[in-house]
């Protein structure tokens, strides 16, 4: 997310700066849009896998648990592909290794489309996954190399509103496409959006653009040494893996609990990618205003709370659908507070790895999300699709407690001066 992230600066995720709007009399490149394009189908192919759980289960003879291994397959692509791959490529040209990346995006998204089982579908899921990793690993400092250094934040943002246009407009309509017209049809279209990106990005994006210095594998690894970081990690993980134990099967709680027809499940997931998007916005004001730690309190507090709310909620059309409104506006909120919250700890516990440090964070994020498709898939096998609201519930109260921990300590041995003055900064960005 999701890189999970909607947004990073120079390779750090911040705040967004920019959800306030882009100036429309200082007109961003259109390079940087081809980037938009590009993150917009991918945010597209990455979660249009939810709403199409049970046609996908029905179609390949496979139960609703195997289909949601979909959602786990992808999400450890992109944990693996964004750390290894973005270290293995780091000497290949920045416009190279974007169409390179749009064409592994592609050959995914076409190998699911003709996909004759479950196992080749499994297989492009991962392919697909891989890309997105390395995408949103480098989309950053790519997007800001491409306009004046006072328009960063604006340009990161521009890149990442497409994951966000994705969640709004693409999941749905990918979802109808697949109630309608088959599942496979859904990952056609994506592969199309993919060859009007490469196309972009051949005739948009310029030779020669600069890269960052890329972090060895080494250097990540030593990250994951230091306590606090890694406290924040389990943060990202458990919120995120909590949410997604239930999210992943919405489309059979809709359908089968509910009593929502398959066609009706993408205007559902509408409702919850408008809501997304307002949530992110809220997020990160919130954030802001109360600090990180308490933000992400906060967030964890209502996530949970929805969460146990839709066991009650889930067997009326009106009391579900205003429980996923509620559910789109928490789900993602806690974006801004664990990304901002990682760059504080990283520029005290390892400043030179600033970067990797937050890189980090969108792998956890999608560890999350795989081990929570999974284990809701194990869930909903062995006790029943109801059992995966209040456990999910559960597991973000976990990510709470870590939260509170994490705020106990940071009281215990509070910032120097000077590093708040810092942190600060990071967060008006």
């Amino acid at each position: 997310m999701y890189g999970h992230g909607f947004f990073f600066v120079d390779g750090t995720a911040r705040m967004p700066s920019s959800h306030r709007g882009i100036n429309k009399e200082n007109t961003m490149p259109l390079a940087l849009w081809a980037l938009t394009l590009s993150a917009f189908a991918i945010g597209t192919t990455e979660f249009v896998i939810v709403g199409l759980i049970p046609t996908i289960a029905t179609s390949l003879n496979v139960s609703v648990p195997s289909a949601g291994l979909l959602v786990s397959l992808y999400a450890l692509g992109v944990a693996i592909g964004a750390p290894v791959l973005t270290a293995l490529t780091g000497k290949v040209p920045r416009k190279t290794l974007l169409l390179g990346l749009m064409l592994l995006f592609t050959a995914g998204n076409l190998t699911a489309w003709m996909a004759p089982g479950y196992a080749a579908l499994m297989a492009a899921r991962v392919l697909t996954g891989l890309a997105h990793g390395v995408f949103f690993s480098i989309g950053s400092t790519i997007a800001t190399s491409l306009v004046p250094k006072e328009k960063a934040a604006s340009a990161i943002a521009l890149m990442f509103s497409g994951l966000t246009v994705a969640l709004v407009t693409g999941v749905p309509l990918g979802t109808f496409i697949g109630q309608h017209f088959g599942w496979q049809m859904t990952f056609l279209a994506v592969a199309l959006l993919g060859v009007i990106a490469f196309a972009g990005i051949a005739l948009l994006v310029p030779r020669g653009i600069a890269g960052s210095k890329p972090a060895s594998l080494l250097t990540q690894l030593s990250v994951l040494k230091k306590p606090r970081l890694l406290l924040v990690y389990a943060m990202t993980t458990l919120g995120y893996g909590g949410s997604f134990i239930a999210f992943t099967y919405l489309a059979p709680i809709l359908e089968q609990v509910a009593g929502f027809s398959s066609n009706s499940v993408g205007l559902v997931m509408l409702v919850y990618g408008v809501s997304v998007a307002f949530g992110n916005i809220w997020g990160g004001k919130l954030a802001d205003r109360k600090g990180p730690v308490r933000a992400l309190q906060i967030v964890f507090a209502l996530l949970a709370g929805v969460l146990f709310v839709l066991d009650f909620t889930a067997a009326n059309k009106i009391a579900v659908l205003v429980t996923v409104l509620a559910w789109g506006a928490v789900a993602f909120g806690n974006v801004p507070g664990l990304q901002v919250y990682v760059v504080q700890r990283a520029e005290r516990d390892a400043p030179g790895a600033v970067d990797v440090a937050s890189g980090l964070n969108i792998a956890a994020f999608n560890v999350g999300i795989a081990i929570g498709a999974w284990g809701g898939g194990l869930i909903v096998e062995h006790l029943g699709l109801m059992h995966t609201p209040w456990i999910g519930a559960l597991i973000v109260i976990g990510a709470l407690a870590l939260t509170t921990l994490a705020g106990w300590l940071d009281r215990r041995d509070p910032a120097p001066r000077h590093a708040v003055r810092g942190e600060r900064a990071v967060a008006m960005h």
